[in-house]
């Protein structure tokens, strides 16, 4: 549903989303001008300039042709003199040549004319893609916006919703009270529609937690007897019961430290786990949701919220307290396991493979290892015999004069072998 604005001068009333959208739109489509006309000016620019860098081009080729025209003109005429039938055959060659060129060159500016068509096309394309985008966006906006107006209608219709069942089922009393007893209908009017409002309200509770945990037992306690106004039996997707939530609903304009302490009483009585108060008037030190002596209080919207996060709670609780049940039994059934022959075989089976695996691993280091002494002994007959030849060499050249060392020598003049 629109939500109306009425003009504080001239009282003309309108919605406010039209008002939101045009801005949007305005704005949109300010900005796509603007980016156009961006675009159109460096399109014109970058025109301007290849058509100026063409022009340029051309008029220096026919310059250049011209000299070589005259030029040619001059050389023919000098070369007429001197031999006409060999210099027309080198005139009409290099004719051809130029002819050449000069196609060359008119290729080479229909080819700089195709790549400048090119960019055209590109930039129409980029305009005509931003476009799409743009109007892409505004869909999307467009989309955004709906989504959120009707989220909020959709809000406003629950909540009116609410509202409108709270009433049916406040009518509904007031018809049953009515066919009972005019007398009490009667002292109800003197005394208020105040105790008449809690009933509607603990009724509705009851349908909301029914409809929202079909697998739980939601009971209420019937009038004149002490005890919670309804309580949840929680239980987990196999039946089992896990444990109880208590309701005390309220419906008045003062709250009051006297529920508390009876709601704790009925807690301890009835062996549930969490207690609730759902009060339309909150304690004088609390502003909302809160825990106030080991009950909770909250109001009526939050009561679903708060039923999900404590149902979810006993049901783990419930789950953990099961797990730890029968606990020696399990560990007796994991001590017969581990005595057991499947798990002796089992335990051989790796024994095995790690024994197979290190004596791989030992039988390669036996094997490079003896490949590495076999290869230092080379080594060492190697260097053995380079130290003769080199102090025969030094014996008959000098030490000086030759340096054949195969390793760095130490500071004492000795050849290293290690």
């Amino acid at each position: 549903m629109a939500t109306d604005i009425k003009c504080p001068n001239c009282g003309h009333q309108f919605p406010m989303e039209d008002a939101v959208a045009e801005q949007y739109k305005k704005d949109l489509r300010e900005q796509m001008i603007s980016f156009n006309k961006k675009k159109e000016e460096e399109y014109q620019l970058k025109l301007a300039e290849v058509s100026r860098q063409l022009q340029q081009q051309q008029e220096n080729f026919n310059k250049k042709l011209a000299d070589e025209k005259k030029q040619w003109q001059q050389s023919i005429e000098e070369n007429v003199r001197k031999t006409i039938s060999a210099d027309f055959e080198n005139q009409l060659h290099l004719l051809k040549q130029s002819n050449k060129d000069n196609e060359e060159k008119l290729k080479t500016a229909r080819q700089k004319e195709l790549e400048f068509l090119q960019k055209e096309q590109e930039l129409i394309n980029k305009q005509a893609e931003f476009e799409l985008s743009v109007q892409r966006k505004m869909q999307e906006e467009r989309i955004k916006l709906s989504e959120e107006i009707r989220n909020l209608e959709e809000q406003r219709i629950a909540a009116r919703e609410t509202e409108y069942q709270m009433q049916m089922e406040q009518l509904k009393k007031q018809l049953e009270d009515q066919k009972k007893l005019v007398d009490e209908m009667k002292r109800k009017a003197e005394q208020g529609s105040t105790q008449m409002q809690g009933e509607v309200q603990e009724l509705v509770l009851e349908e909301l937690l029914k409809t929202s945990f079909p697998f739980d037992l939601v009971s209420e306690v019937p009038k004149g007897i002490k005890g919670a106004d309804c309580i949840q039996l929680v239980r987990n997707e196999f039946g089992q019961e896990c444990g109880k939530i208590i309701y005390e609903s309220k419906r008045t304009n003062a709250f009051s430290q006297d529920w508390i302490e009876k709601l704790k009483a009925d807690m301890r009585s009835q062996g549930a786990q969490v207690a609730i108060i759902v009060t339309r008037a909150m304690p004088k030190d609390m502003n909302g949701f809160g825990e106030k002596n080991g009950v909770l209080i909250c109001s009526f919207s939050e009561v679903k919220a708060l039923a999900y996060v404590m149902r979810d709670n006993i049901i783990r609780i419930f789950n953990v307290s099961k797990s730890q049940q029968n606990k020696g039994d399990k560990m007796q059934m994991l001590y017969d396991y581990i005595t057991s022959s499947e798990f002796g075989e089992q335990w051989k089976a790796i024994r095995e493979g790690f024994l197979s695996m290190k004596n791989s691993i030992q039988k390669e280091r036996d094997t490079m290892e003896k490949l590495w002494k076999a290869r230092e002994k080379q080594l060492e007959k190697v260097l053995l015999n380079a130290s003769y030849i080199k102090g025969s060499m030094e014996g008959i050249a000098g030490q000086d004069s030759l340096d054949m060392n195969l390793l760095d020598e130490p500071s004492n003049g000795e050849l290293e072998l290690e």
